[in-house]
């Protein structure tokens, strides 16, 4: 079976790797062409441990 590999490098902390992948407004803006956007549960900031987001 092939296998696909991606390897992306960020000079950056991992920290805020991490937190920019649970940001709701960073998501948002990168989907200003699709027009999505948080109605419903946490709809901006950093997403939580159980929080949600619709």
């Amino acid at each position: 079976m092939p296998v696909i590999r991606i390897e992306t490098i960020i000079k950056a902390p991992v920290q805020r790797c991490f937190d920019l992948s649970r940001s709701i407004d960073l998501h948002q803006i990168s989907t200003i062409e699709t027009k999505e956007r948080a109605i419903a549960g946490k709809t901006s900031g950093l997403i939580g441990l159980n929080e949600t987001v619709t």
